[in-house]
């Protein structure tokens, strides 16, 4: 058995996520407080972890923690990868960065996304089962009178695409109207990974300038270039994760092609396990968010460490 960890994205948090692991496992609850200091907020309560203007920062703490409480019962994975913001976990895990500096570069990196989507509204739309000729069709339509560009490539029958208001609505309609059936806007503000972002990008590449960075001790693959992190290329990577678009596909089939056949999504839900099943169904997948999960993976596979 060799393991992939995934770390989640935003998307599939919800309400008083890991509370009953802060009441139950002492690491967790030290990566909990070590976070609150580090942050001069208290991600101990609920109220404050499930805020929508703190959710970036408490993804990637729950993520941490998990990773550092069955990091005592399971075996160090072989190559990790995140969507999006779980990226910084995947990093962070890889001791590619402090967890310190990440808290603190997730903070900024939320704001800099809140005043870039307030200056450059948008919307993402989902799209299903359309071919690679009708989307590309579609975009070009919807970009006559607005703005739309693919931002996530999560599998081979599933685009994410995002752009403002008309370019979006536009290109919907034309995948509707040329039979594609699920067409599925999302509830986020902002058109991330697209050009939209390009003010947050900015910003965040001069706050990357001040972090300390290093050799990932384990592959991390980048969404964005379809290749592992480096120490040389970290800081340019992760500006322009907020205006192109993520392969996640492309980096499942990196990961195993470098051997991983057990997958272990740490973090708020289960989106990433599911997209693995629909990309490679040999692979056994876990996903740890609850105590519950937690228990299931230990008994499955606790003593391979």
């Amino acid at each position: 058995m060799k393991l992939g960890y995934l770390f989640s994205g935003q998307g599939s948090q919800f309400e008083e996520m890991g509370q009953d692991l802060y009441r139950a496992e002492p690491l967790y609850k030290q990566t909990v407080d070590e976070a609150t200091d580090v942050l001069g907020m208290d991600l101990s309560n609920a109220m404050i972890f499930d805020d929508p203007n703190n959710i970036q920062v408490a993804i990637l703490t729950m993520s941490t923690a998990i990773n550092r409480v069955i990091a005592q019962d399971i075996e160090a994975p072989i190559v990790a990868a995140g969507l999006s913001l779980g990226e910084y976990s995947a990093l962070v895990a890889a001791r590619a960065m402090s967890f310190s500096d990440a808290l603190k570069l997730v903070r900024d990196r939320a704001h800099y996304m809140e005043i870039a989507g307030k200056n450059n509204p948008g919307r993402m739309t989902a799209v299903l089962n359309a071919d690679d000729h009708l989307l590309a069709e579609a975009l070009n339509f919807g970009n006559v009178n607005g703005r739309v560009f693919p931002a996530n490539y999560n599998t081979n029958s599933q685009v994410v695409i995002g752009g403002d208001e008309t370019g979006v609505s536009q290109a919907s309609e034309y995948l509707k109207q040329h039979g594609v059936k699920r067409v599925i806007p999302m509830k986020v503000a902002v058109a991330s990974h697209t050009p939209l972002m390009i003010e947050a990008s900015e910003k965040l590449g001069k706050r990357l300038s001040e972090v300390e960075f290093h050799e990932p001790v384990f592959p991390v693959i980048s969404n964005t270039i379809s290749a592992p992190f480096t120490k040389d290329n970290l800081e340019q990577t992760l500006r322009r994760q907020l205006i192109e678009p993520t392969h996640f596909a492309d980096g499942v089939q990196i990961m195993t092609n470098l051997s991983a056949d057990t997958f272990i999504e740490l973090g708020p839900g289960a989106t990433l396990s599911k997209l693995i099943k629909k990309i490679n169904r040999s692979v056994d997948t876990y996903h740890v968010d609850s105590v519950s999960t937690l228990t299931d993976l230990r008994n499955q596979l606790g003593e391979g460490k």
